[in-house]
């Protein structure tokens, strides 16, 4: 660990804010999605490995009681199921083989 002031490290910032930035990133994919309800750009398969991945990273952070890990992952996990769940339901005109 890396002292940046009492009790604050900088791993523990750059991991922090690294979480807040790609948990996110999600977030236009997920309000456009919704918003439009087109989702034949996003691949069913991929968001499939996707959402058990971050699932994954979730049980890791609990494991090493990681809570940046955890919450990062937590929001993660609601958006990507939130992208799945959209694909499941507007996408059954979707002619893509995803």
């Amino acid at each position: 660990m890396i002292p940046l002031l009492s009790g604050v490290h900088l791993d523990d910032c750059v991991g922090a804010l690294a979480a807040c930035l790609t948990t996110l990133s999600f977030l236009p994919q997920v309000w456009l999605s919704f918003k439009t309800r087109d989702v034949s750009g996003v691949s069913l398969s991929m968001y499939c490995v996707f959402t058990v991945g971050v699932a994954l990273w979730l049980v890791y952070g609990l494991m090493l009681d990681a809570w940046p890990v955890v919450i990062a992952n937590v929001i993660t996990l609601m958006l990507a199921l939130a992208i799945l769940a959209m694909k499941l339901v507007y996408g059954r005109g979707d002619r893509s083989p995803n």
